[in-house]
């Protein structure tokens, strides 16, 4: 599986880029392999405020549905609305065009794991 080393992950399957303060989210290659084809996509509101480790979206494939969680705890500034239509991206793109939502940090980063973390962890799954 490809883990990026310049992005940090969560046991839940969800990657983090950060820039400044501003988190982007999105899912790992690992989980969107083990999802399958995603065929719809629930985000979380722009404007709202979201807790580390809460439930705040969906990602439904042919497969199941799952929930994305909150990496960090902030307010959601951005969401990929190109997923509305072509939630496939997650798929095709994991680490790029098939980015979920943008948080505004508020606090610090903790809890994470490296690129190299997170590989030891889905090894034993």
């Amino acid at each position: 599986m490809n883990n990026p080393a310049e992005l940090q992950y969560t046991k839940e399957h969800e990657w983090v880029r950060l820039d400044g303060e501003i988190v982007r989210v999105g899912l790992t290659d690992f989980a969107q392999d083990a999802l399958g084809d995603v065929v719809y996509v629930s985000l979380p509101e722009t404007g709202g405020e979201i807790s580390a480790g809460d439930s705040c979206g969906e990602v439904e494939s042919t497969k199941s549905v799952s929930d994305v969680y909150a990496p960090v705890s902030g307010t959601v500034v951005a969401r990929n609305e190109v997923l509305e239509d072509q939630p496939d991206l997650i798929n095709a793109d994991p680490y790029g065009a098939g980015w979920l939502f943008d948080i505004q940090l508020d606090g610090v980063l903790t809890g994470l794991l490296t690129a190299d973390e997170y590989g030891n962890h889905t090894a034993n799954l």
